[in-house]
């Protein structure tokens, strides 16, 4: 089974710029590129921030984008969105309780996708009622399950990324605890950095995201690092008893070169150009 996993991708007024760089445009050309690249994966999941302001003309236009999509695409939201503008645009999107949560069922498995949205602030939030909502469909669900969240369920070791983690991480982590046997893996945003780490045993990852990039500066502790790294968006391969993940950096635009055999036989040192 393949999944695609794109995040923060900050959709804002047409012509307007982030970091220098396009957010709509570098939105379609993710599509475009996984389109082309990955016409075989089950579904594309994007993991928050779709919007960078929370305007309901950009939930508009993403909404007009993904009905000319090819493949099914389903919706987190971030600290940069707006709940209730995007249940507006998206109603599909909503939970009993009315938060941004969906159960995706997968040819292998369930998808469960996770609001960690709060007001008024970038950290994010999992509150009792969304806990026990996700314990329930977790218990409810076929195994494997993959979650997918924008908040950081983790620190990051960076100091003001983590002031903006997960505020609910406890409650979060205890019930991905009770149900870790079951959870194969937990995808989020947020960081715009390729992470990887673990939960209670379950482990997790991110991409950097499909517009402007981070830095892990370590020695910061006021203001989040920015840098021209490419966008990039993330490929998840599936299977019985394993999962891969490749972070896929499709604004890369240098020189990809053909370097040798993988058959051993073929590795000549004199004859080899390295």
């Amino acid at each position: 089974m393949k999944l695609l996993q794109l995040t923060d991708i900050h959709l804002t007024k047409p012509g307007d710029t982030i970091a220098g760089r396009d957010p709509n445009e570098n939105f379609r050309k993710a599509l475009r590129h996984a389109i082309t690249h990955h016409p075989d994966a089950e579904a594309i999941f994007i993991t928050g921030d779709l919007s960078d302001w929370g305007d309901k003309d950009d939930y508009l236009r993403l909404k007009a984008e993904i009905a000319e999509c090819p493949l099914p695409i389903h919706l987190c939201i971030g600290n940069h969105d707006e709940r209730d503008v995007f249940l507006a645009v998206f109603p599909e999107g909503a939970d009993e309780n009315g938060f941004a949560q969906t159960v995706v069922p997968l040819t292998e498995g369930t998808a469960i996708l996770l609001d960690t949205w709060g007001p008024d602030t970038h950290a994010g939030f999992y509150c009792s009622k969304r806990q026990d909502w996700l314990d329930r469909e977790l218990s409810n669900a076929t195994a494997p399950v993959f979650l997918f969240m924008h908040h950081n369920p983790v620190p990051i070791g960076i100091a003001p990324m983590d002031k903006i983690m997960l505020r609910d991480a406890d409650g979060f982590g205890k019930v991905v605890s009770r149900h870790a046997a079951k959870i194969r893996h937990i995808f989020h945003g947020h960081c715009h950095l390729p992470l990887a780490g673990s939960l209670h045993g379950v482990p997790f990852s991110a991409p950097r995201g499909t517009n402007h990039a981070g830095w892990p500066d370590f020695a910061n502790e006021g203001n989040l690092a920015g840098s021209d790294l490419p966008e990039s968006y993330a490929v998840v391969l599936a299977e019985e008893t394993s999962t891969m993940i490749h972070m896929i950096e499709y604004g890369y635009e240098g020189t990809v070169r053909q370097e040798g055999s993988p058959d051993y036989a073929d590795w000549d040192r004199l004859t080899m150009v390295r």
